[in-house]
């Protein structure tokens, strides 16, 4: 699996494979989904080790 530099903050398996299937929407609902997400799950995300 490719590793983004994104999944430096997006460090548990389902986020990662949900941010890896929200990135193909080209849209800009989309992308605009995506961001979000990326705000929240490294959110969550930040007490978890790599």
């Amino acid at each position: 699996m490719n590793n983004p530099k994104i999944f430096q903050y997006i460090k548990t398996e389902c986020g990662r494979l949900k941010y890896e299937r929200l990135s193909k929407n080209k849209s800009f609902i989309g992308k605009l989904r995506l961001y979000w997400f990326i705000v929240f799950a490294s959110l969550a995300d930040l007490n978890i080790k790599n």
